[in-house]
C-alpha cells in the first residue's frame, strides 16, 4: 500500500513548490482587490474636488435652485393727503394668495377643497393650473384680506402660499374719484393724480433670499439682498372740506335739473391752487370695475365746451386794454339784433342803449360783438390767448385737453363776433377758471397747480386797473336786474358771470345747452374763482338758463368755503341790515321791544366769522 497519497494543492502540508504558487496566486487576488479599492478611492477624491472645488460654484446654484429663492418684500405706495394733511389715499397691508402648478397637478384631489376655499369654480381652477403646468407659481387670489389667506394656508394643500402686498384705499370715495384716479391690481398708478406722480407715491420693492421646502413654504431667512423703499406722501392743493361742498351741491343740481353732467372748479385766486374739482357721473375708486369707463373722465380738463357768455367780461376787457371803448362808451342795442354774415346775433330781449356795464349785466350779446367790431382780429386772439385760450393751463393733470381756438388765418368773416359771446372755439372749465382767477388777482395769471405749496411765477396778462374795472362790472350781474342774483352771498360783493351756450349738432345748434356761471368773491380782495357747468339740463324742470341752474351751487359753495376759510364780509352793511331786520321780526313775534339801536358801527374785524 503506497503511503505517499497526493494532497489538493489548497491544503496545507503539500510541497514548498506548490505552496509558493498558492501564495502567489493569493496576492495576485488581493493585490486586484487593492487595485480597484485604490482606482475607486481616486476616483471618488476626483469627483469630491470636482464637486467640491472645480464645479462648486454650478453644484451650489444648482442646490440653490431647488430650495433657495430670492423673493420681492412688497413696500406701500405713498399716502396722498390734502392742504390740511387728512388722507385721500392710503395703502393697506394685504395677501395674495399662489399656487406652484407643478406641485398642486399632482394632488388633483385636493383641488375641489382649494377651489371651495378660494370662491371660483373647480373647472375653472383646473383649467388655470393645467395652462401654467410648467411654471412654478400662478396667482390663486390676489390682495384679499389677511385672515381670509390664513384660512386658505391652514388646510395645508401642497403648492400654496402666500405673499405681502398692498392695497389703494380711497376714504373720500367718489367726491374725489376724478382728481386722484386710481392704481390697477400692482399698485401702479392708472389715472389722476395716481398716475401724474406715479414716480414720486410709488416705493421701490426690496429683495431677499429664503431657503423653501418642497411645499414652497419658507423655512428660514438666509439674507437680505436689497432693503424695501416706500413710496413719498403727496400734499395736495385739495382741501377736503370744499371738495364735499362742490361734489354734494353739483349732484343736488344735476338731480334737481335733470341734466345729463356737470363740472365745478374751484380755484385759490392768489396762487392758482386747485380747491376743489368735481364731476358727475363718477365713480367708486375703491370699486373701479363696478363703473362704466365713461365715468372715469375728468371733465373739467378734458371736455371741450363752447363758453358762451362766460367771454363776455374778457371781451370787454379787450376793448378797454385796447382803448377803443371806455367803462362809459354807449351801445344802441336796438332791435335786439345786429346782422352777422347770413345769420344774426340776437338777445333774449331789446336792451335798447347798454353802457359797457350794462353788456355784462344784461348779457348782452349784441352790445359784445358791437365791442368785438371795435378790435382787430390779431388784438382779439393775442388778448385771449394771453388768458390761456387754445392751450393746456400747465396744471400737469394727466390727458388735459388744450382747447380749440382757431389762428385768425382761419377765421370766417363771422367768427370774431361769434367768439366775443362765446361761440366759435371751445374750452375746459378749468381754463375759464384760470382766466377768471387772473381777472380777480389784478391781471396775473398763475398755472393751476394740484400740490400744495407749488406756485409757479405768475406772467401778467392785464392792467390791474383794467381788471379791477370789469370785476366791478360783473359784481352788478349778482346784484338786482343782473342775471345771477341766485349767487349773490349775504354780506360778501360777488362778481360772476352766466352763461348759456347751445350745443352743437349737426348742420348747426341743437335746442340742448349748457348753463354756466363763472364767478370770484368777495369783490373787494378776491380769494376764490369758481366755474360751474352742468350739460344739458332738462328745460322743463329749473330751466336752462345758467343763472337759474348752476348760479346756486356757486353759492353754497362759496358760502361753505368763506366761512371754513374765515374770509372777512365785504359786505357788513348788507349783513347787518339783514341781521337787524331777522332780530325785529323775531322780537316782534315774540311781542318784546326792540333794543337800541348801535350807536357806531361794527368794525370790519368784528364780522370775521358769520354765524
Amino acid at each position: 500500500m503506497n503511503r505517499h497519497r497526493t494532497r489538493p494543492r489548497w491544503l496545507p502540508g503539500g510541497d514548498r513548490r506548490e505552496r509558493a504558487a498558492a501564495g502567489f496566486d493569493l496576492r495576485r487576488r488581493l493585490m486586484v482587490v487593492a487595485t480597484f479599492l485604490g482606482l475607486g478611492s481616486v476616483g471618488l477624491l476626483a469627483r469630491a474636488l470636482d464637486l467640491q472645488v472645480i464645479h462648486h460654484e454650478f453644484y451650489q446654484q444648482q442646490g440653490d435652485a431647488r430650495f433657495l429663492r430670492e423673493i420681492p418684500i412688497a413696500t406701500s405706495r405713498g399716502m396722498i393727503t390734502d392742504r390740511n394733511g387728512e388722507p385721500l389715499a392710503i395703502s393697506s397691508p394685504v395677501e395674495s394668495v399662489w399656487g406652484n402648478p407643478k406641485e398642486l397637478l399632482k394632488v388633483p384631489a385636493r383641488l375641489p377643497e382649494l377651489a371651495e376655499a378660494l370662491g371660483m369654480p373647480q373647472d375653472e381652477l383646473a383649467s388655470r393650473l393645467s395652462a401654467r403646468a410648467d411654471k412654478e407659481f400662478v396667482y390663486l387670489k390676489r390682495r384679499i384680506n389677511p385672515d381670509e389667506a390664513a384660512k386658505i394656508l391652514a388646510l395645508e394643500i401642497p403648492g400654496v402660499s402666500s405673499q405681502r402686498e398692498y392695497r389703494r384705499f380711497y376714504p373720500q370715495g367718489e367726491a374725489l374719484a376724478h382728481v386722484l384716479g386710481f392704481t390697477n391690481i400692482d399698485d401702479r398708478g392708472q389715472e389722476g393724480l395716481e398716475l401724474a406722480f406715479d414716480d414720486w407715491l410709488r416705493g421701490t420693492a426690496g429683495a431677499k433670499r429664503v431657503i423653501r421646502d418642497r411645499r414652497g413654504r419658507t423655512v428660514e431667512n438666509v439674507d437680505l439682498v436689497r432693503a424695501a423703499q416706500p413710496g413719498r406722501d403727496l400734499a395736495i392743493s385739495i382741501d377736503r372740506r370744499i371738495q364735499y361742498l362742490t361734489h354734494r351741491e353739483l349732484r343736488n343740481a344735476i338731480n334737481e335739473t335733470g341734466a345729463s353732467s356737470g363740472s365745478a372748479v374751484v380755484l385759490d385766486v392768489a396762487t392758482g391752487e386747485v380747491l376743489a374739482m368735481a364731476n358727475l357721473p363718477t365713480f367708486n375708486p375703491n370699486a373701479v370695475g363696478t363703473s362704466p369707463r365713461d365715468a372715469h373722465r375728468n371733465r373739467a380738463v378734458t371736455d371741450l365746451l363752447e363758453p358762451g357768455s362766460t367771454m363776455k367780461p374778457l371781451t370787454v376787457a379787450a376793448g378797454l386794454e385796447a382803448g377803443v371803448i371806455t367803462p362809459a362808451t354807449l351801445f344802441n342795442t336796438s332791435p335786439g339784433w345786429i346782422p352777422n354774415g347770413r345769420y344774426r346775433t340776437t338777445d333774449t330781449h331789446n336792451y335798447g342803449v347798454l353802457d359797457t356795464t350794462g353788456i355784462i349785466r344784461k348779457s348782452s350779446n349784441v352790445g359784445a360783438a358791437m365791442v368785438a367790431k371795435r378790435l382787430s382780429d390779431a388784438q382779439f386772439d393775442a388778448f385771449l390767448r394771453r388768458f390761456g385760450y387754445g392751450k393746456v393751463t400747465g396744471s400737469g393733470f394727466p390727458g388735459e385737453a388744450a382747447g380749440l381756438f382757431p389762428t385768425p388765418d382761419r377765421w370766417s368773416g363771422t367768427s370774431k363776433q361769434t367768439m366775443s359771446y362765446g361761440y366759435g372755439l371751445n374750452a375746459t372749465p378749468l381754463q375759464i377758471a384760470t382766466a377768471y382767477a387772473a381777472l380777480g388777482n389784478g391781471g396775473l395769471l398763475h398755472q393751476p397747480s394740484f400740490v400744495k405749496g407749488q406756485h409757479n411765477p405768475p406772467r401778467r396778462v392785464l392792467d390791474p386797473k383794467i381788471a379791477n374795472e370789469v370785476l366791478h362790472m360783473m359784481q352788478t350781474v349778482t346784484e338786482k336786474g343782473g342775471t345771477a342774483t341766485q349767487a349773490a352771498i349775504l354780506g360778501y360783493h360777488v362778481a360772476g358771470k352766466t352763461g348759456t351756450s347751445r350745443k352743437a349738432s349737426a348742420g348747426g345748434y341743437s335746442r340742448r345747452y349748457i348753463g354756466y356761471f363763472a364767478g370770484l368773491v368777495p369783490v373787494d380782495n378776491p380769494r376764490f374763482a369758481m366755474v360751474v357747468a352742468v350739460n344739458d339740463p332738462d328745460p322743463s324742470r329749473k330751466g336752462y338758463y345758467g343763472g337759474l341752474v348752476s348760479a346756486p351751487v356757486f353759492r353754497t359753495v362759496m358760502e361753505g368755503a368763506l366761512r371754513l376759510m374765515d374770509v372777512a364780509p365785504d359786505n357788513l352793511g348788507e349783513w347787518m341790515a339783514v341781521q337787524e331786520a331777522a332780530e325785529a321780526k323775531r322780537r316782534k313775534a315774540e311781542g318784546r321791544a326792540l333794543p337800541a339801536p348801535l350807536a357806531e358801527p361794527v368794525p370790519a374785524a368784528a364780522g370775521r366769522a358769520l354765524p
